[in-house]
């Protein structure tokens, strides 16, 4: 084996170590849903997969997702599937370097900047916000930020921007309490002390 290549194979085992790999779950509280994710985290980088199955409020449906984060906190790509009884929808959403975003729904991409956005989050899916938090690092010290967020839907996979607040409530060794503001109000969420949650009340809690 040359160098160059045990060089490569030991950088790649010691970024493995770095960012060892956890499954979490999470139960919804007003409807039967879960959420189960793979995660790798190292400093502000992160990378999932995920499913989500529920049985409401509107209709029973599954979803699928790959999510990457940059090493800066910022979303670089994101893969989503969904199905309910009357049909299937995927989408990807990828950011280049220079902040325009692609969405693309397999015809054909649309180019959008989003206000300016790095974040995403998804509907009923909790570990989306811990993009913005673990980005701003706002579980290790206090801070406070008002931001663009892409929203997308589900199950029909709807893509917006909206805006979000966070705003540090508390910091603790085993974990901290964020201030989540949207558009129906204001929620402690409690996160973990690598910035994912834990509870966010009335939308789920990890089992």
């Amino acid at each position: 084996m040359s160098t160059a290549r045990t060089a490569e194979r030991a950088t790649a085992q010691q970024g493995e170590s770095r960012a060892a790999a956890r499954m979490v779950t999470w139960q919804g509280c007003a409807v039967p849903r879960l959420e189960q994710v793979r995660v790798l985290v190292s400093e502000h980088k992160l990378r999932a997969s995920g499913r989500i199955v529920a049985s409401g409020p509107a209709e029973q449906f599954n979803g699928s997702f790959e999510l990457s984060v940059g090493e800066d906190g910022s979303v670089t790509r994101l893969l989503l599937r969904t199905a309910t009884v009357a049909e299937e929808r995927h989408v990807s959403l990828s950011r280049s370097s220079d902040g325009v975003w692609m969405v693309d729904r397999g015809h054909g991409g649309e180019r959008a900047d989003f206000d300016g956005a790095v974040d995403v989050d998804v509907e009923f899916a909790v570990l989306f916000a811990a993009i913005p938090i673990r980005r701003l690092g706002l579980h290790r010290e206090p801070g406070e930020a008002e931001l663009p967020v892409v929203r997308v839907s589900l199950p029909d996979l709807d893509v917006t921007v909206v805006r979000r607040g966070y705003r540090t409530a508390s910091v603790g060794d085993g974990g901290s309490v964020v201030a989540l503001r949207a558009e129906d109000g204001e929620q402690d969420v409690t996160v973990d002390a690598e910035g994912l949650v834990v509870d966010y009340p009335n939308v789920a809690q990890r089992i």
